[in-house]
């Protein structure tokens, strides 16, 4: 009876960080809203310069430390605090700055799920036959296309991209190289149009959060999703 109630407490504690990050994240989508919007950007941006003028490697850390949590916790504003990247820090370093925030907040949901249930689910699917077994060998024989498509293509929630992998035993370096790279087209975009925001604001309009799909941009973007297929395409004609 105690090795039972053990077992069950340790089962319990493996889901605290998943609970966790589901709890912050329903508070946040109600209390957060309003902190974490243009607007908010543009009523304080004045003292965000003044700040980051004053103490700049402050307001670095303090910024990816922001933009961890934001993506951690699943918080609304994600692709404010792109913008806000360049806004502060121009599109380089800003870009850089937003590529680790968002890498490092993946890897921490990425862990939380694959400690949680990952590990059991990725176990089961290995284990069983028939159907199951076949989609679980096909995405192990095509990882790196596999995780590369869920970054590169926009339809694709950045959430969703951290679970998935870790539901089907990625392991942590290449969901780490995936992540990193496969960010950087959208956060150089989101990044580029922060560091114009002077301009925007002088003209009294708010920036274009969906120009990652106007053709000049998604283009080049879904010519790198059909690379990263590539190699899933020639493994099916050779079937």
């Amino acid at each position: 009876m105690s090795d039972m109630t053990e077992t069950q407490k340790s089962g319990l504690v493996r889901y605290l960080p998943l609970i966790a990050i589901f709890t912050a994240a329903v508070i946040g989508g109600f209390t957060l809203r309003d902190y974490l919007s243009f607007e908010a950007l543009r009523d304080n941006r004045e003292a965000l310069i003044v700040f980051r003028d004053n103490n700049y490697l402050l307001t670095v850390l303090v910024f990816i430390a922001a933009y961890t949590a934001i993506v951690t916790f699943s918080l609304p504003g994600a692709a404010i605090a792109s913008i806000t990247g360049g806004f502060l820090f121009a599109t380089f370093p800003g870009s850089l700055f937003n590529i680790a925030a968002a890498t490092m907040g993946a890897t921490l949901i990425f862990l939380a799920a694959r400690w949680g249930m990952g590990e059991k689910l990725a176990a089961k699917m290995e284990a069983s036959d028939g159907a199951v077994k076949k989609i679980k060998d096909g995405i192990d024989e095509n990882q790196w296309s596999m995780l590369f498509l869920i970054r590169l293509v926009p339809a694709v929630p950045f959430f969703v991209a951290n679970l998935v992998p870790a539901m089907v035993g990625v392991p942590l370096h290449r969901f780490v190289i995936s992540t990193f790279l496969g960010i950087i087209p959208g956060a150089v975009v989101y990044t580029s149009v922060g560091a114009g925001l002077g301009d925007v604001f002088a003209r009294g309009e708010t920036p274009n959060l969906g120009i990652i799909f106007e053709p000049q941009i998604l283009l080049p973007i879904l010519g790198l999703c059909v690379l990263a297929a590539l190699p899933m395409i020639l493994k099916l004609f050779k079937k």
